[in-house]
């Protein structure tokens, strides 16, 4: 889970950090695809897989890229007052008409605007963004809790404009003539700020906005004196404004639960002495201690013995992990029952939840293409709307002598129904949901298109170490001929091996230290392509490699039975050379996660196959496909996955779910990939979506959720637009007028986030 959360650090500056490219440049001194197994992100993936994987396979899901610094400096801020994705647009266009900025971007679920520039404008957008109607406040790189709700301020509006009603229909009752200028008063009183904020949107950019249609509305229906209704407009449109904003902040609701897992203070420990500082202050290599119940500021290193950690919050997983001296944990995690000190290995604002924050924000700019085409509709369609109720108002009355009031009216109503607040709102407001949802899961998923290409999933292609396996293979057997000891295979393959981070490298050298072997690293290690790993110790070449990859007459027929034997029985064997000579086996065996056949069970009851795709021997990979009852190949280098993920691709949605750098490739080339969590970061940086938490049956889960997803939005839609004709019709015929155009209009908002805001309540069932 740690290990794809450093993913955003790497991209804000530009390449890995130093320590990553130490930890990679050792993997790659060394290579184990030749051992006919997976490389898992380290050893079988030289420079020139790297850059296959970089340049030679673009991915499938195109969209928007996240965003990138367009000038020399960036600019970041909060704004408050945003009810659905539509005001971002209004924001967004304010902003643009500014000639200093290069890049705007709104992101409504963090509320966040980010200005890119070449010269120091913030007093400019400010001012943008204030005369558009909305509040902005600059913020810094650190993760903040949004204010809280004023209710008051929030209520007030609709509490005064129903009491000047009630007062306005008395006043009615007992003197008509002086009702009807009470309504007028009312209806202005409850106009100003809706007229005001229009007329600083259409200043901004943002001529069709729903304002602007509600205030020619409700001023129309002062000149055809039907002031009660126009008070009435204005009153159901402020409680849909209110509706749209409780169902924005529900959306957000799970941001704002991340950012609350971060507390604002630490408590630090220098010579000795603790003293309570702000969490923004810590730097990496403070050490801080972290009481029983209480949740970690920043990353931090554990510098106590052990401890257990509540993860659930960042992994779905209920049961605490139990961290030793020295591993890593993500803030915002929680020591269940000791006090530790730890050390702090984060900068401000690159902690877990920020990066997590980011990946969200990421994900916001990967737009599905069905809410690309719904924002295109939405522009032209209120354009059209105001144009056919011109007109409904002009022709009637010019061709056929028909009333001018009553026409005018119908006009007027069909202008609120021009809003297209429920059709702009019905898709992202569900991906939004989708992806909080995820997130709460332990998965992540980078956006609408990667979400919107999980339900067209029909087969899975899935690497095998690590990702259907543990990745932790140990040795079973140790096999050496009769003229040299099992301590002296171990110490030769060891020498080679040492230094690796590779899982038969270290089940190798995890076997010498448990049998007391003392392992000298041998000189001039490096990988041979398609053979092995080779190293010189005493003046002597020693070899590492597959079996099958070793010269003609290296292993004698008794030899050659014998491997045949360890992969029958799902074991991969690894032969080491002494100079020319052979000197031994050395067999180590994976083990299945425990949730693989259950994820395989869920993704058949879905329609969906799987297929193994692996380096390791045919044999071994035969032993765990059979447990899994899928099909497998065996025996590629990461240009074969590539060429086998094509070719299914070309009949079916493919998914290709892995986690080592040899996946990357593979992962470009279809539909949509997935990394594990645990695996590398060229891996997670090139995948489409990631399992936090590393169970499979994360995979059967992101699909119904997608599933669930699609469904849900052709349900907006429908509800959007359904509701839209039917009051065209009604509002043409005459039989609804404003204030029930008003609440329709309102009312298919509410009921499209309310709709969406159900997929936070998903079930891990197939729809």
């Amino acid at each position: 889970m740690f290990s794809i959360l450093k993913k955003h650090k790497q991209l804000q500056h530009g390449s890995l950090s130093d320590k990553n490219k130490e930890h990679q440049d050792k993997d790659h001194e060394h290579s184990h695809g030749s051992h006919g197994k997976e490389d898992k992100g380290s050893h079988d993936s030289h420079q020139h897989d790297r850059g296959h994987c970089s340049h030679d396979h673009a991915p499938t899901i195109q969209d928007t890229t996240p965003l990138e610094l367009t000038a020399n400096q960036r600019f970041n801020w909060i704004i408050h007052g945003m009810d659905c994705p539509s005001c971002a647009g209004k924001i967004e266009n304010a902003v643009k008409k500014l000639p200093e900025a290069k890049q705007v971007k709104v992101l409504f679920t963090t509320e966040k605007l980010v200005v890119d520039a070449d010269s120091d404008i913030r007093a400019a957008v400010e001012q943008a963004v204030k005369q558009a109607g909305f509040e902005i406040k600059q913020t810094d790189s650190t993760t903040k809790l949004p204010p809280a709700a004023n209710h008051w301020k929030t209520f007030s509006p609709i509490l005064i404009l129903i009491a000047l009603m009630v007062i306005s229909w008395g006043i009615t009752k007992i003197n008509p003539p002086a009702g009807q200028i009470a309504f007028i008063v009312t209806t202005l009183i409850g106009l100003y700020p809706v007229a005001t904020k229009a007329i600083k949107l259409i200043r901004s950019g943002t001529p069709f906005a729903i304002e602007t249609l509600m205030s020619v509305a409700a001023i129309g229906a002062l000149f055809i004196d039907a002031t009660a209704e126009a008070a009435m407009v204005i009153l159901l449109f402020k409680v849909g404004e209110v509706l749209e904003s409780y169902a924005a902040g529900r959306a957000r609701r799970g941001v704002s639960a991340l950012m609350a897992l971060v507390p604002e203070q630490a408590l630090l420990v220098t010579g000795g002495e603790k003293k309570t500082v702000p969490a923004a202050d810590l730097r990496p290599g403070d050490i801080i201690e972290i009481a029983p119940g209480a949740r970690l500021p920043t990353d931090a290193e554990l510098l106590s013995p052990f401890a257990s950690f509540d993860e659930s919050a960042l992994t779905g997983e209920s049961i605490p992990v139990e961290r030793q001296q020295g591993e890593k944990v993500a803030a915002g995690c929680l020591s269940v029952d000791s006090a530790v000190q730890m050390r702090v290995i984060s900068e401000p604002g690159h902690n877990a939840i920020d990066r997590i924050l980011q990946l969200i924000e990421e994900a916001e700019e990967r737009r599905a293409p069905i809410e690309r085409f719904i924002d295109r509709f939405s522009r032209i369609y209120t354009p059209l709307i105001i144009l056919f109720s011109v007109l409904v108002v002009v022709i009637p009355p010019l061709l056929l002598a028909e009333p001018w009031e009553t026409w005018i009216y119908r006009g007027l109503t069909l202008l609120l129904i021009g809003c297209p607040c429920a059709l702009v709102i019905s898709t992202p407001a569900a991906i939004t949901s989708a992806l909080a949802a995820a997130t709460r899961r332990g998965a992540l998923i980078k956006g609408g298109a990667a979400l919107e290409q999980l339900g067209l999933v029909t087969t899975i292609a899935l690497d095998k170490t690590g990702t259907l396996t543990e990745g932790k293979p140990r040795v079973t057997e140790i096999e050496p001929v009769e003229s040299i000891s099992v301590e002296t295979l171990l110490a030769l393959a060891g020498a080679v091996e040492s230094g690796s981070h590779h899982p038969l490298a270290k089940a190798i050298l995890n076997a010498a230290e448990n049998k007391g072997v003392t392992v000298v690293e041998a000189e001039h290690r490096k990988a041979l392509a398609g053979i092995g790993v080779e190293g010189r110790l005493s003046g002597q070449k020693i070899l590492v490699a597959a079996p099958g990859r070793l010269p003609e007459n290296t292993l004698s027929t008794a030899w050659k039975q014998r491997v045949t034997e360890l992969e029958s029985s799902g074991k991969t064997a690894v032969a080491v050379v002494q100079g020319e000579q052979f000197v031994g086996l050395i067999a180590m065996q994976d083990t299945l996660r425990q949730d693989a056949i259950d994820a395989i069970r869920a993704l058949k009851k879905q329609g969906v196959n799987a297929v193994m795709l692996t380096g390791d021997n045919p044999r071994a990979a035969a032993a765990i496909a059979d447990q899994l009852g899928i099909d497998y190949r065996a025996g590629l280098l990461p240009e074969d996955k590539v060429k086998a993920v094509t070719e299914l691709n070309e009949k079916h949605h493919t998914m290709m779910v892995g986690d080592g750098i040899n996946d990357a490739p593979a992962m470009k080339a279809a539909s949509i990939g997935v990394a594990m969590g645990s695996g590398t970061d060229v891996a997670l940086e090139t995948a489409d979506a990631a399992l936090t938490h590393n169970r499979l049956t994360g995979l059967p889960e992101m699909i119904t959720l997608s599933r669930t997803t699609h469904y849900n939005i052709r349900q907006n839609i429908t509800i959007a637009l359904g509701l839209k004709a039917i009051f065209l019709i009604t509002s043409l015929l005459g039989i609804t007028g404003l204030w029930m155009a008003v609440l329709a209009d309102s009312g298919a908002t509410a009921l499209v986030t309310a709709n969406a805001i159900r997929l936070l309540r998903v079930k891990s069932q197939k729809r």
